[in-house]
């Protein structure tokens, strides 16, 4: 069993294996998360999967308080070497590291990625994590796209972290779609509610899942759960 709390928009602490991973820190800059105290949230990984600062506003006072390392693509674990954090972990797509007896590897997305400066920051990815008795997709922020499947051909999914806002990233039906794709019927929402553009209706939402046989769930920002 999994163990997750949610943050608020994509941010996630998901305790697998008993290893700690923080997926997309944003949280001092989200007005829905302020119950949340950054200074208790110690990871033993941070996963990053794009460069926008919706996706890692946190991610630099958690490392260095935690001294976690940051998992993520080239450019954006040297961007981070430079302000002291280095023992981060470059990576790439298709590429797989081990955290503590862990495997992440990272995939695609289609998104778009920079800094909060405006530079360049690599490629968006997402993130397949592998335990010893569950594995979880994690989308990052992305449109619907057919290497989906791959996912799905190659790794058995316990359950997926989706986007599902729309307008910046699929929506609903496409997210209901990628579940199919990567072959679970559990679904974890992220992406939704944060600002007005990618607001949704929670029970149009639910329905949708339903309706094609799929459980979603929309987690309350602090609520913990296990699957």
């Amino acid at each position: 069993m999994t163990n997750i709390t949610y943050y608020g928009h994509s941010s996630f602490m998901v305790k697998i294996d008993g290893v700690k991973l923080l997926f997309d820190p944003f949280i001092t800059g989200n007005d829905l998360a302020s119950d949340i105290d950054i200074t208790t949230i110690n990871p033993d990984f941070i996963l990053l999967s794009h460069g926008h600062q919706d996706h890692i506003l946190d991610a630099e006072t958690i490392a260095k308080q935690s001294n976690a390392p940051i998992i993520s693509n080239f450019e954006i674990v040297n961007w981070y070497g430079d302000k002291g954090i280095e023992n981060g972990v470059p990576m790439n797509h298709g590429g797989t590291v081990d955290c503590d007896g862990v495997k992440v590897k990272m995939t695609n997305a289609v998104h778009t990625s920079s800094f909060p400066d405006g530079s360049y920051a690599g490629q968006p990815a997402g993130f397949v994590v592998s335990g010893k008795e569950q594995s979880f997709y994690y989308s990052g922020d992305t449109a619907l796209h057919y290497d989906m499947k791959l996912i799905g051909e190659e790794a058995h999914i316990d359950f997926a972290f989706l986007c599902l806002g729309d307008h910046f990233t699929m929506g609903i039906d496409d997210a209901a779609k990628a579940a199919k794709f990567v072959g679970t019927k559990e679904v974890i929402g992220m992406h939704f509610d944060t600002f007005p553009p990618i607001s949704i209706e929670h029970e149009n939402a639910s329905k949708t899942f339903k309706d094609v046989g799929l459980n979603l769930k929309l987690p309350n920002i602090g609520e913990e759960f296990n699957l």
